[in-house]
């Protein structure tokens, strides 16, 4: 019961935060940029090396962030972080033009579920190796439009397809559901 509250909160209260900032900007305050024109993200106060972004590509490689595992695995993974809309635009257009299997798993960094399940989605990304997982962060700037055409209103939400066509749709961090989801769409007889 906790955790339903907390997307039903989460949801209801990120849409509003952002309408309100959009009105009512915070005032400027005398803070490093979060991000240099290098790319570097600022380092925590203990850090010994500022994190860096991957180098853009001019190519359509540059739509996707990276492809990698969410976690420090050594494994191969399939899944595929995407960083901006047309990157979102043409992976789904891909999926559904080439009827591939694939998972849309959209994300937060804030979102306590979405870390809660990301050990489990790198898991069953393993277990099918032919469905790709495409992770997408809903805070990244330019993704509104797509949000709302793909009715995104909450985190963790997967979309599922399969012969091109989205098959399952779960909202929320539930394991089992996620896990048989998986099983009934994507197992190979």
């Amino acid at each position: 019961m906790g955790r339903g509250i907390l997307l039903l909160r989460s949801s209801l209260l990120r849409p509003l935060l952002h309408a309100h900032l959009s009105t009512n900007p915070l005032p400027a305050q005398n803070h490093p940029p979060l991000l240099s024109r290098h790319g570097v993200l600022p380092s925590p106060p203990n850090a010994s090396r500022p994190r860096t972004l991957p180098p853009s590509r001019p190519s359509s490689d540059a739509l996707f962030l990276s492809r990698r595992p969410f976690s420090s695995s050594s494994s191969p993974s399939n899944i595929v972080l995407i960083g901006s809309e047309e990157a979102l635009d043409t992976a789904l257009t891909k999926v559904q033009d080439e009827k591939l299997p694939a998972i849309f798993y959209f994300t937060a960094v804030w979102c306590g579920p979405c870390r809660f399940i990301s050990p489990i989605i790198e898991e069953m990304s393993q277990k099918f190796p032919h469905v790709t997982t495409y992770k997408i962060d809903i805070d990244l700037e330019g993704l509104g439009g797509m949000l709302s055409k793909l009715k995104i209103y909450s985190v963790p939400t997967f979309h599922f397809f399969q012969n091109g066509q989205k098959a399952a749709e779960i909202v929320g961090a539930d394991a089992t559901k996620l896990k048989n989801t998986m099983e009934d769409l994507y197992k190979k007889d």
